[in-house]
């Protein structure tokens, strides 16, 4: 393995599911590489159904929904209302500008209808970097769905309607104290726009895919790696999100993670494993696939997606 350790799954808690590339966006630091023209890698209610199976005869309690925008997929509300009528905590990878695209108005709505914890990429209360990295006007649209999401409960310390950053570096750097910039954001955010939040999580970008060949344009990807590698953390490794998630793709193919799902590692027992005919407790104690881009989940105080480990 590329960290020198061996890494191993343990009881799956998670499932992570990418319901594909469609996006709104095309943001520079995107792994997945979604954006408005991925319309054809996109979950199809067969594999959607499969998930629900899953639930339904494992002891997953958190299905954390992802994309692209997973909301532009035309199974995800099906996938929230099932697993919320499960009992099943339902988390929405959501990059918030989504609100304001034709079709999608009433999701604020419909999120808190079903208590879903949402996850919304800012990965700046800068105006002019999260612009920079996303796209011109994403902070505005970002601005107002926060303001909307406060306004129907979410992010308030007496509701039960999760709201969680997500802050992803706009340079080749580790991100900084995921405490201290939690509250630099909270101050920033309620002094600036009026806007409360719940956690702030602090991701490192990965030097793969989109990212990556940004990374050699600038002349700064070799650094990079470098830096990761040379804040390597073993503290992190039993933190990491491959040891307690299952990565679902579009199209039904199992991973560890999202990245490995990016980088088409995906899970073999002589063939490609599917969602569709698996079950969760034989891949307890597998050993999970490693290569070099784990370092960006193991360097300085580690990064997965609910943030910091340390």
């Amino acid at each position: 393995a590329a960290l020198g350790y061996r890494l191993q799954k343990k009881k799956i808690d998670t499932l992570q599911v990418n319901l594909g590339k469609l996006c709104n966006l095309t943001c520079i630091h995107c792994h997945v590489e979604a954006g408005p023209t991925r319309t054809k890698e996109n979950m199809n209610r067969e594999t959607a159904e499969a998930v629900v199976r899953i639930l339904d005869r494992s002891q997953v309690r958190t299905l954390d929904l992802t994309g692209g925008a997973p909301e532009m997929n035309a199974h995800f509300r099906f996938l929230v209302h099932a697993a919320r009528e499960r009992g099943v905590r339902v988390m929405d990878r959501c990059n918030l500008s989504v609100f304001y695209e034709r079709g999608y108005e009433d999701l604020p709505e419909y999120l808190t209808s079903q208590q879903v914890e949402i996850v919304a990429s800012l990965p700046c209360y800068s105006g002019e970097n999260v612009d920079k990295q996303r796209g011109m006007g994403t902070f505005d649209a970002s601005v107002r769905a926060l303001q909307r999401l406060n306004l129907l409960g979410y992010g308030r310390p007496d509701s039960p309607l999760i709201l969680n950053l997500v802050y992803n570096p706009v340079g080749a750097h580790l991100p900084p104290s995921q405490q201290k910039l939690e509250t630099d954001y909270k101050e920033n955010l309620k002094r600036d726009f009026g806007i409360i939040f719940n956690r702030l999580y602090t991701i490192t970008n990965m030097p793969i895919t989109r990212y990556a060949l940004y990374l050699k344009a600038t002349q700064a990807y070799d650094a990079y790696v470098h830096l990761l590698i040379q804040n390597f953390n073993p503290a992190t490794l039993d933190g990491l999100m491959c040891r307690d998630t299952l990565n679902v793709g579009w199209d039904g193919s199992v991973y560890d993670c999202d990245f490995n799902s990016v980088l088409r590692m995906p899970l073999r027992n002589g063939k490609i494993m599917n969602i569709r005919d698996i079950d969760l407790p034989e891949l307890e104690g597998r050993p999970i696939m490693t290569g070099d881009h784990c370092f960006g989940c193991t360097a300085g105080a580690g990064s997965s997606c609910q943030g910091a480990i340390e």
